[in-house]
C-alpha cells in the first residue's frame, strides 16, 4: 500500500517540487472547504499572474533541516538565494534582485528601510514561522506597493498552530548544538485564556562562535549572540471575527568587520555592532457574507543599529507605521480583492556619543489602492486583471531634497486546464516605485537629482505544469525589465535599465515511502547590458550561475523520517567594474571568477514516544565540507590591484546539527 501521509501531498506536488502553489491545487482546497474560514484562507490564496513560480515553506520543512537563519530558510528553492555567512550580513534574492526590490511583510506588516548597505536588512527567526511565501517577480495588485522584484511574506504561528484540539495549555522546549559553532535554546508557552482566545510567549537564544570553513579555517569575526521575545494574542471577537496583536523583539550583536559581508583578514580591527528590530502588528478579520470578508492589518516597527566604528559611535534608525485595508467580495464567477493602504517612513543616523549633536533624517510616505478581478470564465478556465495606483513622497529634511510621484501598475494572466492533469498560465504584470527612504550611513552624502524618475518593471510570465497522481513537472519563463533604476553614488539618480531573464524547471514523485524532487533554475541579470554583482550593484542585485536541487525523502517509519538534498551551482565569469572604466580609475574591464560547487545536506527525525511529545532531529549541513564562497555574496576582487581588499564571506563547512524537542 502506499504510504498515505505521501499521497495526502499528491495534491500539492507542484508546491512541494519547488513550492510553487498551483491555482488548480487552490481551486480544489476552496472546493472542499468546510467553513467561512476555510474559505477565507483559499479566497486570499489565490492567485494566477506569477503563480507558476510562486513559493512555499512550511514549519516542518524548516524544522527537519534545523534552520537557523535565512540561508537555511531559502536553502532549497532555486530562485531564491541568501548571500553572507552570517544573520547580521545576509541579503535576500530572488532571480538576482536584491530584498531592497522587494516587499517583505511581518504578518502584513512591511519590513523597510535600510540601516548599512553592508548588513541585510531582513532578519527572522524560523522557530516563530508558520509559513513562508515567495513572489517571484511582479505579480498582482494585492502584492503591495514598491514589489518590482517580488515580495517575500513571513506569517508567525499562533497558539492554535501548537495546541492540540483537547489541550488548553503547552509549552515547548527545545534545545540544539551545532558543531560549527554554537548553541541554540528556546522555550515557548501557548494555551487558552478563554473558549475562543489564545496566547503563546517564546523566547530564542542563539550563542555562535566562529564558523570554520570547508578547508577548516577559522571565518573571523562570525561569532555573534541572538536572541529574540515573541508575543501573540488571538481569537474570535465573534462567530465570524477575529483579531490577533503580536510583539516581536529580536536583537543580534558582535565584534565584526567594518564591513560585516565582506572577508576579514588576520589583523584586521573589529568594531562592535549591535542591532535590534521590534514590530507591532495587529490583524483583524471579518467574514460577513459573500460580499464581506474584510481584512485590516495595522503596524508599527522600528529598526536600529549602532557601530562603534573608525569614526566612534554612530547609528541609524529606520521606523515604519501604517495600514493595509481590503475587502474580497464574490459575485458569481468573481472573485474581487480591492482595498486602501498607507505608509508613513522615517530614518534618522548620525553619532551615539554623549556629546554628539549631529543628526540626519529623510522622511517618506507611501500610499496606494488597489483591486484584482478573479473571473471563473467557465471550468478550465480562470481569468485574472487588476490595477494599483501607488503615490510616494520624500522629504531630505537636511539638504531640502525632496521627490514625489504616482503611477498606476496594471496586470493580467490567466490559468488554462487543458484535462485534469495538465494547466496552461501566462501573466503580464507592471510595477513601480518611488524613491524612499535611504540607507542611514549614507545619508549625509547621498541626494537627489531634481530630475529623478520612479522606478517601473514590466514582468513577463508563461508556465505549463503538470500535476497527476504522484508525480508532478512544471516548466516556467519568465522575463522582467525594470526602467530607470534608482541608484546612488553621491546622487540619487536614474542609472538604466535592470533586466532579469530566466527559466525554472521542476519535477517531484512520490512512490510508497518515497518522495523526489527536482528543481533547476537559469537567471541572467543585467543593468545596461552588464552583468550585476554584489559590490558594485549593492541594493541592486548579484549574478548566479545555474542552480539545480535535487531532495529525497523516506518515511522508514512512521515515526522516523530520512532525507538528502543537494544543491549544485554552476561556476561563471562575471566582468566587473564597468562604472571604474567609465570613469577613468581603470583602464580596462576586469574579470572575477565565481567558481561553481556543490552542497550536501542529510537530515533525521526520530520521534520515539506514542504521543508525539518528543522530537530528535539530527542534521549535517554540507555533509562533504565544501569549500565556497555563495554566488550571492560579494565576489572576489582580490587579484585586482586596488580592489584587493573586496571579497564576501565563504560560507561555513560541515555543520553538524542536533536538537531535541519536548513538548508538554
Amino acid at each position: 500500500m502506499p504510504n498515505k501521509s505521501l499521497l495526502n501531498h499528491c495534491a500539492l506536488l507542484p508546491l512541494l517540487a519547488t513550492g510553487a502553489l498551483s491555482t488548480s491545487a487552490l481551486t480544489a482546497t476552496s472546493a472542499f472547504a468546510a467553513d467561512e474560514q476555510a474559505e477565507r484562507e483559499s479566497l486570499e490564496s489565490v492567485v494566477v499572474v506569477g503563480v507558476a513560480t510562486d513559493s512555499e515553506i512550511t514549519p516542518e520543512q524548516l524544522e527537519k533541516q534545523q534552520a537557523n537563519d535565512l540561508a537555511d530558510i531559502f536553502r532549497h528553492i532555486p530562485s531564491v538565494s541568501v548571500g553572507g555567512s552570517i544573520g547580521i550580513a545576509q541579503k535576500v534574492y530572488i532571480r538576482g534582485m536584491e530584498d531592497t526590490l522587494l516587499n517583505v511583510t511581518v504578518d502584513g506588516a512591511p519590513q523597510t528601510g535600510t540601516l548599512f548597505h553592508h548588513i541585510g536588512r531582513v532578519s527572522i527567526e524560523p522557530e516563530l514561522l508558520d509559513k513562508v511565501e515567495v513572489q517571484s517577480g511582479a505579480g498582482e495588485a494585492t502584492s503591495g506597493p514598491g514589489a518590482i522584484g517580488g515580495a517575500i511574506r513571513f506569517k508567525t504561528k499562533d497558539a492554535d498552530d501548537l495546541l492540540a484540539s483537547d489541550e488548553q495549555f503547552g509549552a515547548r522546549v527545545k534545545g540544539a548544538y551545532f558543531s560549527n559553532d554554537g548553541s541554540k535554546g528556546s522555550a515557548s508557552v501557548y494555551g487558552k485564556l478563554s473558549e475562543n482566545w489564545g496566547v503563546i510567549g517564546s523566547f530564542v537564544q542563539v550563542e555562535r562562535d566562529n564558523m570554520e570553513d570547508g578547508d577548516g579555517n577559522e571565518i573571523l569575526a562570525t561569532a555573534a549572540d541572538q536572541s529574540l521575545a515573541f508575543v501573540k494574542v488571538s481569537g474570535d471577537i465573534s462567530e465570524n471575527q477575529k483579531l490577533t496583536v503580536s510583539y516581536e523583539q529580536r536583537e543580534e550583536s558582535g565584534e565584526l568587520g567594518r564591513r560585516p559581508n565582506w572577508y576579514v583578514r588576520e589583523g584586521d580591527t573589529l568594531y562592535p555592532m549591535d542591532a535590534e528590530r521590534e514590530t507591532l502588528v495587529a490583524n483583524y478579520s471579518a467574514s460577513l457574507s459573500d460580499a464581506v470578508n474584510l481584512e485590516v492589518t495595522a503596524y508599527d516597527t522600528s529598526a536600529d543599529m549602532v557601530q562603534d566604528g573608525p569614526w566612534g559611535l554612530y547609528g541609524g534608525n529606520t521606523a515604519s507605521i501604517g495600514f493595509d485595508i481590503r475587502n474580497t467580495s464574490s459575485f458569481g464567477p468573481h472573485t474581487l480583492i480591492y482595498g486602501v493602504e498607507r505608509r508613513n517612513q522615517k530614518v534618522v543616523a548620525g553619532g551615539r556619543e554623549v556629546d554628539s549633536t549631529s543628526s540626519i533624517s529623510e522622511t517618506g510616505r507611501v500610499q496606494g489602492v488597489y483591486i484584482q478581478d478573479h473571473w471563473q470564465v467557465s471550468e478550465p478556465l480562470m481569468l485574472s486583471f487588476g490595477v494599483r495606483y501607488d503615490s510616494y513622497e520624500l522629504t531630505q529634511n537636511n539638504f531640502d531634497g525632496e521627490f514625489s510621484s504616482d503611477d498606476v501598475s496594471p496586470n493580467v494572466g490567466f490559468s488554462y486546464a487543458l484535462n485534469d492533469t495538465w494547466t496552461l498560465s501566462a501573466g503580464h504584470a507592471q510595477a513601480v516605485r518611488g524613491k524612499e527612504i535611504g540607507d542611514s550611513f549614507t545619508l549625509d552624502i547621498a541626494q537627489i537629482d531634481p530630475d529623478l524618475k520612479a522606478e517601473s518593471v514590466d514582468n513577463n510570465e508563461l508556465a505549463l505544469e503538470y500535476a497527476g497522481d504522484a508525480l508532478a513537472l512544471k516548466a516556467a519563463v519568465y522575463q522582467s525589465t525594470i526602467d530607470d533604476v534608482i541608484y546612488d553614488e553621491d546622487l540619487f539618480e536614474n542609472i538604466g535599465k535592470l533586466e532579469s531573464d530566466g527559466f525554472e524547471l521542476s519535477a517531484a514523485y512520490t512512490y510508497d515511502k518515497w518522495y523526489l524532487s527536482a528543481a533547476y533554475s537559469h537567471n541572467d541579470s543585467t543593468l545596461n547590458g552588464n552583468d550585476i554583482e554584489g559590490y558594485e550593484h549593492n541594493g541592486l542585485g548579484n549574478t548566479r550561475g545555474d542552480t539545480l536541487t535535487l531532495a529525497v525523502d523516506y518515511a522508514l517509519t512512521d515515526r522516523l523520517d530520512l532525507g538528502w538534498n543537494l544543491t549544485h551551482v554552476q561556476g561563471i565569469d562575471v566582468d566587473v567594474l564597468h562604472r571604474s572604466v567609465e570613469l577613468g580609475w581603470i583602464d580596462e574591464l576586469q574579470t572575477i571568477d565565481k567558481p561553481g560547487y556543490q552542497v550536501h545536506d542529510i537530515y533525521l527525525r526520530w520521534q520515539p514516544l506514542q504521543d508525539d511529545s518528543l522530537a530528535v532531529n539530527f542534521a549535517v549541513q554540507n555533509l562533504f565540507d565544501e569549500h565556497y564562497r555563495d554566488h550571492s555574496s560579494v565576489g572576489d576582487y582580490s587579484d585586482i590591484p586596488g580592489w584587493e581588499i573586496v571579497s564576501g564571506l565563504y560560507e561555513a563547512g560541515r555543520d553538524v546539527r542536533l536538537s531535541v524537542d519536548y513538548r508538554f
